[in-house]
């Protein structure tokens, strides 16, 4: 029987959820792998093997020591305030031991331990959305992608904050066992598994600031609950009773980005649940959010989220 091992690293102010989301995944895999001659076995170490304390004041209380601990299939970096100022023991740890593991994963700002371990130079990596830019100042050989939920680049896979770590744990699930063990797990656990790396940490309505003023607040809420209609800049200008020209600098001022960004965002998002969530045809869809064409929104969805509306489909629409 093949055994894969994950270690967790502990340590004080650890992020509770970092932690316990990427365990339940591997240990309900875990059951799953046995059936069929395969196995997770799940440890966690810190580093004198004694108790910690969450960031949310949880003690937890790991299997070893990280001395005593196996060597891992899988090595997993939780974030946390205790990542601000880590133990130089911990990351002289990571720095010894981390590229002996076969694959090397974080989770929210545990992506500051690894980079401060010089694991992530010359690597792509992200980070929860509030640290990325201390990230990448503070580690100018890290590629700092600050809009995905997860990125793979080799062996090292890096998520962003807090539930990213269960969707990054979903996927290398399935890469290990295939999509029916991720599924079962995702089912057992209440959760979609439907987020690719790629997409973005938050939706259009999240990553948008919401207008001051009451015309273009209706404006952002029709665009959202009406993406089949005509968007165009002179429609929405008329919808807020503003010129083109005032209109779009209005909009881009108040939210920070410009009305046809926004309304790619909305479009792709809509499409992307009527993929997940229907039977509808790829043409059916297209019309329905406003691409008028399927090419249309094939081209969308390669620039957004680098695979097309087939292919997406496939892999997170959930099987009956």
């Amino acid at each position: 029987m093949a055994q894969r091992t994950v270690l967790i690293v502990l340590f004080e102010d650890v992020q509770s959820l970092d932690v316990t989301g990427p365990m339940e995944v591997f240990t309900g895999a875990g059951h799953f792998a046995r059936a069929v001659g395969d196995e997770y076995r799940v440890r966690t170490a810190s580093l004198d093997g004694g108790p910690v304390r969450t960031s949310s004041r949880l003690t937890l209380v790991p299997d070893s020591s990280l001395a005593e601990a196996p060597a891992p299939h899988t090595l997993l970096v939780p974030g946390g305030n205790g990542t601000r100022a880590p133990d130089p023991a911990l990351i002289a740890w990571l720095r010894e031991h981390g590229p002996r593991a076969e694959r090397l994963v974080s989770v929210c700002t545990g992506a500051a331990l690894l980079a401060d371990a010089g694991l992530l130079d010359g690597r792509r990596a992200t980070t929860h959305w509030a640290y990325c830019e201390s990230l990448a100042r503070r580690h100018p050989k890290v590629t700092v992608e600050p809009d995905p939920i997860y990125v793979r680049d080799g062996n090292v896979a890096t998520s962003a904050g807090v539930t990213a770590g269960i969707d990054l744990s979903l996927a290398l699930v399935e890469e290990d066992l295939g999509r029916e063990a991720a599924l079962t797990v995702a089912r057992h656990l209440v959760v979609f598994l439907r987020r690719p790396g790629n997409q973005a940490q938050f939706s259009a309505q999240l990553s948008a600031q919401t207008a001051r003023r009451e015309p273009l607040r209706e404006v952002q809420h029709w665009i959202t609950e009406h993406p089949g209609e005509d968007l165009s800049v002179e429609a929405l200008a008329a919808r807020a009773r503003l010129s083109p020209r005032h209109f779009a600098r209005a909009f881009q001022a108040e939210t920070g980005t410009t009305p046809g960004r926004y309304v790619e965002r909305v479009r792709v998002e809509h499409a992307r649940r009527l993929l997940e969530d229907t039977a509808d045809g790829v043409e059916e869809i297209s019309r329905a959010c406003g691409y008028g064409t399927p090419e249309a929104m094939r081209r969308a969805f390669l620039k957004s989220l680098g695979t097309a509306p087939a292919e997406y489909r496939r892999r997170f629409h959930p099987a009956n």
